[in-house]
C-alpha cells in the first residue's frame, strides 16, 4: 500500500464548490444546467420517485447536437476549428470548422431520414478514427436516434451479440481500419456478424477507404458517397429533434466475452451538464482551445472527451488515428501537442509507458515545443507513481490521474484544476468530484476509516451523467451495480481513502489476493516492481496456491537498452517487494516479458493471466490487441516451472 504524503490540500475553491454538491444537489447542478441551452427548462433538477435511484432534469427538453454545433455556428465560432483530424497511419489530416461540422451532420442526419431512421431508433456505429464516425453520432443525435459504437474492427461474434441487443435499423461502417503494420477490413467482421445475428437491420452504409475496397451487398448495403450526395444534392438536411433530457443518448457495451453483454445507457440533459461542468471545473479547457483526448471513440473516453465535452464547450478537439509509440516513433505525441498547439492532454497511463520504455531519458521531448500544454490528465489504467512522476519532470506540467468508469460517463474522482490545483500525490486519483460521495467500506458494507483497504461505493443518488439504467436489463442492472451494498453504488474498484479525503484505487477488487489470510493488493506490488530503474511496466497477479490460497506472480517489460541479464533485475524485484512490503506478501515469482497481453484501449488483461496461471479454461477476450501475447505469457510461466495451458 502506498504511504500518503501528508501535505494538506490548499484551499483553493474546491472544499466550497464540493460541500454545496452535497448538501444541496439541485441547487448545485441547476446552476451548472445553465451552461445549457434548453428548449424548455426542467421541471425538476432531480426526481427521487422516479427510476431506479432518481432522474436528472426531468421535464426539461434539449438537443446535444444543437449545444455541440448549432450553438456555436450561431455565436460566431463557425470559422474555428471544431474538429483536428490526424491520421500518421495514412499519412493524412484534415480540419473541419464548426460550419464544415454543422453541414456535414445536417446532411448526415438527412441521409438516416431517407434510411427510416426516427427518434428512438438504434444506429450501430462500426468505424475506425476518421471524421466521419463523429458526423455519425452527432448526426444521430440530431434526429434523436440512439447510437451504439462498437470498437472497430471488434469481433464478428461480439459485433453480433450487440446487435442482437440494440436491435438496430441501420449500421454505419467503413471498409477498414488502418493499424501501423496492416490493413484490418471491417467489412467481412460485419457481414459474418449480421449472418450470426438473429436481428437485421434494414441498411449497412459503407464508407470505401481508398487502403481497401469492400464489396457491397446488393439490397442492404449502400455506398456512403453516393447515398450522402443524393441526400445533399436533395437538400435533406434536418434540423434538431426536441428531446426530453431523460431520453437515451446512447448505449455503449461494457462487456460480452459471457452472456448478454451490459448496455450503459447514457441520457440526454445529465449528461451534457457534467460534461460541461467538467471541462471548466476539472479540465480548465475554455473555449476556442485545443484538447485532445488520445483514446478512441469505441471507448466511453472517446464518446465523452474527444466528441461531446469538448464540442459542447466550443473547444477544437483532435482526433488521431495512430498511436503513441511507431507512428513513428515515441515522439508521436509530442509533435501533435507542438503541431495543433494542445492545451490538455488526456490518454492513458500504459500510453505513457509505452512512450517511457522507448525513450526512458525523454530525449524525444526535447525536440518539440510543448509551450501551449498546461496539464496531461491520465485515466483507463491505475498510474503507478514512478510514471507519474517521471511525465511530470519531463513534460514540466501538472500530471492528474483520475478515476472514472464507462458507467459514470465522467471523473468520479481527480483533481480538479479549474478550481485551484490540489497538491498531486503520486499514485491517487485525488478527491471526489461533486456529486460523488464516494466511501470505503468492508466486506459487510460498512465504512471503514482512513488508509484501510475496501470497497470502493458511490452513495445514490449518482450524479448527472452517470447511468440510469441498462439497456433493456432494469434487473441486471440492480444486481450487478446496487445490490451488493444497500444504498450504494458498487464499483468493483478496490482502494482506500487518506487522512486528506484523496483517494487511492488500487485496482478491480478481484486483484485483492489472500495470502495465508492476509488481503494484498496487487497495486501495491505494482507499484514496487515499477519503482525499479529497469522496469518499464508491470503486472501482478495472484496465483493459486495450494498452501496459501493465493501467492503473487509479477510480470515485468524492461525499458529499451536494458542489457543486464533478466534473471539479475528478477532477483532484484523480489527483494524490493520483500523490502518494501515485507515478507507477507510472499512475492517469489517475477517473470519477464517482451510485452503484457493488453485490450485494445490499453488495459492489461490480469484476469486471462490469472487463469492462464492457474490451469483455468480461458477463452480469448474479444478486446484483445494481438491474441499472440497472451501465449507468449503461457510461454513464460512454462519456462519458469509453471505448466503451459492452451486456450479453450
Amino acid at each position: 500500500m502506498t504511504t500518503p504524503s501528508t501535505t494538506k490540500p490548499s484551499p483553493g475553491r474546491y472544499p466550497e464548490i464540493y460541500a454545496r454538491s452535497i448538501d444541496d444537489p439541485a441547487a448545485f447542478w441547476g446552476g451548472a444546467a445553465r451552461a445549457i441551452d434548453w428548449i424548455a427548462q426542467p421541471r425538476e433538477v432531480f426526481d427521487p420517485a422516479i427510476g431506479t435511484y432518481g432522474r436528472w432534469f426531468v421535464g426539461g427538453i434539449c438537443n446535444v447536437c444543437y449545444n455541440a454545433v448549432d450553438r456555436h455556428v450561431s455565436a460566431g465560432r463557425g470559422t474555428q476549428a471544431a474538429i483536428i483530424y490526424d491520421s500518421p497511419v495514412t499519412g493524412t489530416s484534415r480540419t473541419v470548422t464548426y460550419s464544415d461540422l454543422l453541414a456535414e451532420v445536417r446532411t448526415l442526419a438527412g441521409m438516416l431520414r431517407d434510411l427510416g431512421v426516427e427518434k428512438g431508433d438504434r444506429v450501430v456505429i462500426y468505424m475506425p478514427m476518421i471524421p466521419e464516425a463523429v458526423f455519425a453520432m452527432l448526426a444521430c443525435a440530431r434526429i434523436g436516434a440512439i447510437h451504439s459504437v462498437v470498437f472497430g474492427g471488434f469481433a464478428a461474434a461480439e459485433l453480433a451479440t450487440r446487435i442482437d441487443d440494440a436491435k438496430p435499423k441501420v449500421v454505419l461502417s467503413a471498409s477498414c481500419g488502418i493499424e501501423p503494420s496492416r490493413v484490418v477490413a471491417y467489412k467481412p467482421l460485419l457481414d459474418l456478424a449480421i449472418s450470426m445475428a438473429e436481428h437485421q437491420p434494414d441498411a449497412c452504409v459503407i464508407l470505401q477507404r481508398p487502403q481497401f475496397t469492400a464489396e457491397l451487398k446488393q439490397g442492404r448495403d449502400r455506398d456512403w458517397a453516393e447515398t450522402r450526395a443524393a441526400s445533399a444534392a436533395a437538400g435533406r438536411g434536418v434540423d434538431c429533434a426536441p428531446m426530453g433530457a431523460t431520453d437515451p443518448l446512447y448505449i455503449l457495451y461494457t462487456s460480452g466475452t459471457t452472456g448478454k453483454p451490459k448496455g450503459v445507457v447514457r441520457d440526454t440533459g445529465g449528461y451534457m451538464v457534467a460534461l460541461r461542468w467538467s471541462m471548466d471545473g476539472l479540465y480548465d479547457v475554455k473555449p476556442g482551445e485545443v484538447f485532445w483526448s488520445a483514446s478512441d471513440i469505441g471507448w466511453v473516453v472517446g464518446h465523452s472527451y474527444i466528441v461531446y465535452a469538448p464540442l459542447l464547450t466550443g473547444c477544437t478537439t483532435i482526433l488521431y488515428e495512430g498511436k503513441p509509440v511507431g507512428t513513428p516513433d515515441a515522439g508521436a505525441f509530442w509533435r501533435v501537442i507542438e503541431q495543433y498547439k494542445v492545451s490538455a492532454l488526456f490518454t492513458a497511463p500504459t500510453a505513457l509507458r509505452a512512450i517511457k520504455k522507448e525513450d526512458p531519458d525523454g530525449l524525444l521531448i526535447r525536440n518539440y515545443d510543448l509551450s501551449t500544454l498546461r496539464t496531461l490528465f491520465l485515466a483507463g489504467e491505475r498510474a503507478d507513481p514512478d510514471t507519474v512522476i517521471w511525465a511530470g519532470e519531463k513534460l514540466g506540467v501538472p500530471v492528474v490521474d483520475h478515476w472514472w468508469q464507462t458507467e459514470t460517463g465522467w471523473g468520479i474522482a481527480g483533481n480538479p484544476v479549474g478550481l485551484g490545483l490540489l497538491p498531486v500525490k503520486a499514485g491517487s486519483t485525488g478527491v471526489p468530484m461533486p456529486g460523488y460521495r464516494v466511501e470505503t467500506l468492508d466486506e459487510a458494507g460498512h465504512p471503514v476509516g482512513p488508509n484501510k483497504m475496501g470497497s470502493i461505493a458511490i452513495r445514490l443518488p449518482l450524479p448527472p451523467g452517470c447511468l440510469p439504467t441498462l439497456w433493456q436489463q432494469k434487473e441486471r442492472f440492480v444486481e450487478s451495480y446496487l445490490a451488493e451494498f444497500p444504498g450504494y453504488y458498487k464499483t468493483a474498484d478496490a482502494g482506500f481513502c487518506d487522512e486528506d479525503g484523496y483517494l487511492f484505487i488500487m485496482g478491480r477488487t478481484d486483484d485483492i489476493i489472500n495470502v495465508a489470510g492476509h488481503r494484498l493488493s496487487t497495486g501495491g506490488m505494482e507499484e514496487v516492481l515499477a519503482s525499479h530503474p529497469d522496469v518499464a511496466e508491470c503486472a501482478v497477479i495472484g496465483m493459486h496456491d495450494e498452501l496459501k490460497g493465493e501467492v503473487p506472480c509479477g510480470f515485468v517489460v524492461l525499458k529499451s537498452g536494458v542489457s543486464r541479464a533478466p534473471n539479475e533485475i528478477e532477483r532484484e524485484i523480489i527483494a524490493l517487494v520483500r523490502d518494501r512490503i515485507g515478507p507477507v506478501a510472499a512475492f517469489r515469482i517475477a517473470i519477464t516479458v517482451a510485452r503484457l497481453p493488453k485490450t485494445r484501449s490499453g488495459k492489461i488483461l490480469r484476469g486471462t493471466m490469472k487463469k492462464i496461471a492457474d490451469h483455468q479454461p480461458w477463452t480469448m477476450p474479444a478486446t484483445i490487441d494481438d491474441p499472440a501475447a497472451l501465449d507468449e505469457i503461457a510461454s513464460a510461466l512454462a519456462a519458469h516451472g509453471f505448466a503451459k495451458v492452451s486456450a479453450a
